[in-house]
């Protein structure tokens, strides 16, 4: 732990940890994304900034997972559900296609 009372953590992905405004980040990119949306929202080009947003995935009535993405907010009207990735696992493309299937919108990845 640094003097700052934060950890720099080493993700499998060379991903550094980080924190903004309290909240943790697991990578730079998307601590840095969340600057970006604060500003938009800030100056009114965005509303509705939501952190982590979970959403349930069931398939055939069974909750096969919880889809946990980085951002919800809307742009206008137009609701908007973020993913900051630097890397696509497989894991995470599945995610997203039943995501995308469960909640019939797309997944913006950034």
């Amino acid at each position: 732990m640094s003097a700052f009372g934060w950890t720099t953590m080493h993700h499998k992905f060379r991903a550094k940890a980080c924190s903004f405004d309290g909240f943790h980040f697991p990578s730079m990119k998307e601590g840095h994304r969340y600057l970006e949306l604060k500003l938009l929202l800030q100056q009114g080009h965005i509303t509705d900034l939501e952190l982590q947003p979970k959403f349930p995935i069931i398939v055939g009535g069974v909750k096969i997972c919880t889809y946990i993405a980085d951002f919800r907010y809307r742009e206008g009207k137009t609701l908007i559900v973020e993913d900051v990735k630097g890397f696509q696992t497989p894991v995470f493309r599945l995610k997203k296609k039943l995501f995308e299937l469960c909640y019939k919108m797309r997944l913006r990845v950034t």
